[in-house]
């Protein structure tokens, strides 16, 4: 019971959606704390209208003060992941903002994305290390308004150790760089169809 009200909830707080799709993409993004995941994924919305499915945030919503344990986590996975399928099966294109780090993971994505005759398109955001720490040490400053996201350094290191690689052709969007040629590639893979 207390799955589906947080699923409605969600659903429900996210807004402006876009026009409904023939046939909508699923971008599953992947990558660690401080690599420009949500920075990459509010560029991309720019170009090509879609609902951003960001975990951090729906973490927010779902659990006042959040503990980050695994059944948390299991929870709140369960609730985007059936988010998400919920747009899809609407015809509105997903861009999913989390970490994703893990194949087994990554799966549930791409099984949602076959159930539902979305077009699928992997990215990896990646940024170097020192980099990804300079950020995370700007966020726990509230440098980003727009930064949902309570990761810092020690949550990165932990979790660096848990990156896989993905199996799937992906792009890769390293954000030390100008991302803009990189998201004009996705944007022209996206509306392939």
């Amino acid at each position: 019971m207390k799955i589906s009200e947080d699923v409605l909830e969600v659903e429900g707080v996210i807004t402006d959606l876009p026009v409904p799709w023939a046939h909508p993409f699923l971008v599953l993004v992947s990558g660690l704390p401080g690599s420009g995941k949500s920075t990459f994924c509010r560029k991309l919305k720019e170009k090509v209208p879609s609902v951003i499915v960001e975990s951090d945030s729906i973490r927010k919503i779902l659990f006042t003060s959040p503990c980050y344990s695994q059944e948390e986590s299991a929870h709140l996975f369960y609730v985007c992941h059936e988010v998400i399928r919920r747009f899809l099966k609407k015809g509105i294109p997903v861009v999913f903002d989390a970490t994703n780090l893990e194949e087994h993971h990554r799966q549930k994505a791409y099984h949602i994305a076959h159930m539902t005759g979305a077009r699928l398109v992997l990215v990896e955001v990646r940024a170097p290390l020192d980099l990804m720490k300079e950020r995370l040490l700007e966020r726990s400053q509230g440098v980003d308004g727009q930064d949902n996201s309570t990761a810092d350094v020690k949550v990165l290191c932990r979790m660096k150790n848990r990156l896989e690689v993905i199996s799937h052709p992906h792009f890769v969007c390293d954000t030390s760089r100008d991302i803009d040629p990189v998201v004009a590639k996705i944007q022209r893979e996206m509306r392939k169809g």
